[in-house]
């Protein structure tokens, strides 16, 4: 990883910790193994087909009664819900 990488990547957060009322981009998908269920590459994919690719704007329009878990979030023209702990895996700034 090259030293521009390591600066955008701190200019992030993780969609997993905003809270409701966020707006912003996806700046990368970057899973942790072991964070999720399922294998870094396999939660990259899946979250591609949900419509998280690199620049899109979301915004995160609802959460969970119980820990604020899932989340609701606006992707371009849809809404997907997500689990924080699979959120965690995008950035965004």
């Amino acid at each position: 990883m090259e030293l521009g990488q390591i600066d955008a990547i701190e200019r992030t957060v993780a969609l997993g910790l905003t809270r409701k009322g966020y707006r912003g981009r996806v700046a990368c998908i970057l899973p942790i193994p072991g964070n999720g269920r399922l294998a870094p590459e396999e939660m990259e994919r899946r979250l591609i087909e949900m419509g998280f690719i690199e620049g899109v704007e979301i915004s995160v329009i609802h959460e969970g009664p119980f820990g604020r878990d899932p989340i609701a979030v606006r992707v371009g023209e849809a809404t997907v819900a997500l689990r924080r702990r699979d959120a965690m895996a995008i950035l965004t700034e």
